[in-house]
Formats: structure tokens, C-alpha cells, sequence
């Protein structure tokens, strides 16, 4: 007899490969014959674009670019502040041993540091250190047996599950870009900084689709013709959608920002003016919460059936939970004095994460670099200075055996330099906690009756005392028995209780 089964099947989102790799690009950079020479470099500031990036077997390949800020101090009379920008390239190969073509790959480029050393009045090098996070992962949809429906006497056991099943992944492209006036009485003669990160970050689901708002917030320090430093920001909206059939509102949703590309072109003098142009992939991946009843082994008692069973990862309680860091501080610095603040650096590093029942704790360290005005305005000076912060986090759920992976983003950052001349510190950290469990569940995906070694049909019952790891389902599999007579022919009123040496009436309907 042929057996007919229903079948089901998950969508998985196995992931192959995390790791963490540093890498350093290098170049040198000529300073253009129309500005001055370079007498010593204040500060240095870069925006990692990766403009391409692709999964070779047994390794990731990234395509990028590295936009370099350089602020100097001209070799000359005046000692002006000028500033160079360059671009550093870099192709990187890094290796992922079980990485195939056809894979997803999601990465996370960060700029750790950037130096700048002068070579000569004309010349300068250029070293920056990259961090890259890389996740492989391979999708694969399972099939598994959930039913039969043809054999009666079919013994099943089964087990309950809660895993998270891949509804789908998508990315789309967006530019923000907009024309960035400035004052009219500032004749501009170069940008000498740019800052540039993605705020406000807001998704909706409607209609098979994935409504992405989000801002990107543009801070742009700029040198005019009399040699004043000036500074502009501004806000562009960035808007867009991802398509993906069969989402819904009770999705879970993660989505990545990364930039591709930036241009920023200041405009003829006469319209005051800066064009902010920003290349932006958005990637999404959805997961719904599926509990499921899965076979975990079957028999019957009057049929010989053979099944194959496998493991398989799935993952588990995927949950996301954003909070707002709220820092507020007072500085003193004597080097800034009542001086103008240009800009402020800030790159927070959580140093220690402690996972508490229902809590996650956080502390960890700001590192600073103030861009301010010195010699009574004319020229720039950087000071670095470390802020520490605690943050704990209300996470129902959380142990402290879950899996915590932690991304902090600055959604606020203003200084203000008081008349006493302190600063007034304000920071918001928007810290996303993402929580999971990655684990192995057994399904069964094929089951063949063995016609050859019939069972031939035949009642008995047998006296049974129960040893030590026994169950009831073990018992009743190993005399071809059913759980359901075994627990009314022996009054059994909890099945996950059995006292070992109880003596057990067990009903066979075969002869083994």
C-alpha cells in the first residue's frame, strides 16, 4: 500500500558565516597646485561607501570607497586653514570557507580610524583602518511530513515548536538629495567636512509591500572667500518601498542601511549654494512566528514502516527592541574655552554587555573629538576627551543565556558652549537590541511501508515493569502497543510520571 502524506514546508534563513575582519587602506595624495601648502595636519574624517559587493565560493568580495576629509594648517603668512579631499578605493577579498555563490551576504563597514601624515608641503599619506562585519547566510525551503492519512493505526509523537520562518528578503535603492543653500554673504570657496548619517529610521507594512521612511541628517563645515569657517546643516527625507508578496502587520521586519555613493558639489559662487547627492541600498528581511506540531517519531502496530529524519537549524524568539539613551553633561575643557565649536566626533563603544532576567545592562565609553576655533577665531584646534555611559535596557524575555546583538545609533548630538565656559553635552543613543536562538529541530520528510515483512496479525498481553529513561510512548513502540490503551488499561493519570519497577499491563497486537 502506498502511503499519502501531507506534506508542509519553512523557509530558513541559515546563516553560514559571521565574523569580524579589519582591514587598512593606504594612498598618497598630491595637494592641487591652486591651494597652499600643507604645514600640519588637525583633523582627519572619512564616509566608507561600498558601492558593490558580491559572494565568490569560499570568499566575500567588497568594492568601496573611503571619502577622506583632511583639514590642515597652510604653510603661509596668514596660516590659513585649508582642506583636501580624496578618495581612498579598495577592493577586499576576505575568505568565508562555506560561502557559495547565490547566498545573501549583509555587511557593516565602519571607519575605525584614519590617519594623515605629511610627506612633504605637496604631499601627504593617507592610512585608513576598516572594520567589517559580514553575515552569509543561505535560504532553503524544507518540506516535512505533518500527516498521514491512509494508515488508521499510524502512532505519532509529536512536539511542539515556536521558530521563526523567513517570509521573504528584498532590497531597493533610494537617493536623497537636495540643493543646500547657504548664507548669501558667504562666498564659498571648498567644503572642508562633511557629516552624514541616517536618522529617524521608520518602516510600515501595506499591501505586499515595505514602506521605508527614514532622514538623512547632513552636517557640512565649509571655508569662505575672507577665510571664515562656517557650518550648514540640513535634513533629506529619504523615502521608498520594498516590494515582498505575503507580508504582513505581525512580521517581524530588519532592515540595513548602507550608502553606495555621496556627492557633495558646491554650485557657482553666486548661488550660495551646496549639492548633497547620497546613494542608498535598503535591504529588508521579514520573519513570521510559527508555531508548529511536528512528527518526532512514529510506527504502527500492525504495519512495518520505514522513515528518514534529519536535523535542520531554524531560529527561535527573533524579537527587536529599540530604547533611547538619554546622556546629558556638563564639560569643562580649558583648551576650548569660550571658544566656537565646528564640530563634535562622537563614536560610542559599548565595552561590557550584561544580560539579566528581562534586562539587558550596558556600559561603555564615548570617544569625543572636538573641531573648534582657536587663536581668536582664525585658526582650528581638535581636542579628544572620553565620556563613559551605563544604560539598562527592559526586555521581557531576555536570560542570560539569550543571543544579543546590539546596534547603537546617534539619533541626537548638540554642544553648546556656555557663558561660564562649559559645554552642555546633549547625546541620544538609539540603541536596537535583537534577540534570538539559533537551534536544531528533527523533521521527518519520507516514510515507505515495508511491504516485504508484514506484520501478521495477533493479540497478547504482556506484564511490563518500568525501568529507569522508560516512557510511555517508548514502551508502547517497543510492543507494537498504542500510549492511548497502555494509559486506559493501567489508569495512568500522568503519562510524564512513571515510578521506576511500576508494574504495566501492555496489550501487543502483533508477535514480534
Amino acid at each position: 500500500m502506498t502511503l499519502e502524506t501531507a506534506k508542509d514546508s519553512l523557509v530558513l534563513n541559515q546563516i553560514i558565516s559571521q565574523k569580524t575582519d579589519t582591514f587598512m587602506v593606504e594612498d598618497d595624495c598630491i595637494v592641487p597646485d591652486i591651494k597652499p601648502d600643507i604645514l600640519n595636519v588637525i583633523s582627519n574624517s572619512g564616509i566608507v561607501c561600498i558601492y558593490k559587493k558580491e559572494i565568490l565560493d569560499g570568499k566575500i568580495r567588497l568594492d568601496g570607497t573611503v571619502n577622506t576629509y583632511i583639514m590642515y594648517l597652510a604653510d603661509s603668512e596668514e596660516n590659513e586653514v585649508r582642506s583636501l579631499n580624496t578618495n581612498l578605493d579598495f577592493t577586499q577579498i576576505i575568505d568565508v570557507e562555506k560561502a557559495k555563490s547565490g547566498m545573501s551576504l549583509e555587511t557593516n563597514v565602519v571607519l575605525k580610524s584614519i590617519d594623515c601624515k605629511v610627506l612633504n608641503g605637496r604631499k601627504v599619506h593617507i592610512k585608513a583602518i576598516l572594520e567589517v562585519e559580514s553575515k552569509v547566510s543561505s535560504n532553503e525551503t524544507v518540506e516535512y511530513i505533518k500527516e498521514v492519512s491512509n494508515l488508521k493505526d499510524i502512532q505519532f509523537l509529536n512536539e511542539d515548536f515556536q521558530i521563526n520562518s523567513l517570509v521573504g528578503t528584498g532590497c531597493t535603492k533610494v537617493y536623497a538629495k537636495d540643493t543646500i543653500s547657504i548664507n548669501e554673504a558667504d562666498d564659498l570657496v571648498e567644503v572642508m567636512k562633511t557629516d552624514i548619517k541616517v536618522i529617524n529610521r521608520d518602516a510600515k507594512i501595506s499591501y505586499n509591500k515595505i514602506l521605508i521612511k527614514a532622514d538623512l541628517q547632513v552636517k557640512l563645515i565649509y571655508l569662505t572667500s575672507d577665510n571664515r569657517i562656517n557650518i550648514k546643516e540640513a535634513t533629506i527625507p529619504i523615502v521608498g518601498f520594498i516590494d515582498m508578496p505575503n507580508i504582513s502587520e505581525d512580521h517581524i521586519c530588519d532592515i540595513k542601511y548602507e550608502i553606495k555613493n555621496l556627492i557633495i558639489k558646491p554650485n557657482n559662487v553666486e548661488e550660495h549654494s551646496i549639492y548633497v547627492e547620497a546613494e542608498i541600498e535598503v535591504c529588508a528581511e521579514a520573519y513570521e512566528n510559527k508555531e508548529l506540531q511536528m512528527i518526532q517519531d512514529l510506527y504502527s502496530p500492525t504495519a512495518v514502516l520505514n522513515f528518514s529524519q534529519r536535523k535542520i537549524k531554524v531560529m527561535q524568539k527573533k524579537e527587536n527592541k529599540s530604547e533611547v539613551c538619554n546622556i546629558r553633561e556638563k564639560m569643562t575643557i580649558p583648551e576650548i574655552g569660550s571658544n566656537k565649536i565646528y564640530d563634535v566626533e562622537v563614536m560610542p563603544v559599548i565595552e561590557e554587555q550584561t544580560l539579566l532576567s528581562n534586562k539587558i545592562m550596558y556600559s561603555g565609553e564615548i570617544s569625543l573629538n572636538y573641531i573648534f576655533a582657536s587663536n581668536g577665531g582664525v585658526g582650528v584646534d581638535t581636542k579628544k576627551v572620553s565620556l563613559p555611559f551605563n544604560f539598562t535596557m527592559d526586555f521581557d524575555g531576555i536570560t542570560q543565556n539569550s543571543h544579543i546583538d546590539t546596534v547603537i545609533e546617534i539619533t541626537l548630538q548638540d554642544f553648546v558652549v556656555l557663558p561660564d565656559e562649559s559645554i552642555d553635552v546633549k547625546i541620544d543613543l538609539n540603541f536596537t537590541a535583537i534577540s534570538g536562538k539559533d537551534t536544531s529541530i528533527s523533521i521527518i520528510d519520507e516514510i515507505q511501508q515495508d511491504e516485504q515483512n508484514k506484520v501478521q496479525s495477533q493479540y497478547s498481553m504482556v506484564i511490563y515493569f518500568v525501568k529507569p529513561g522508560d516512557t510511555v510512548w517508548k514502551i508502547a513502540k517497543k510492543f507494537n502497543s498504542t500510549v492511548e490503551d497502555i494509559v486506559r488499561i493501567n489508569s495512568i493519570e500522568d503519562v510524564n510520571n512513571l515510578p521506576v519497577g511500576k508494574q504495566l499491563f501492555i496489550p501487543r497486537y502483533h508477535g514480534c
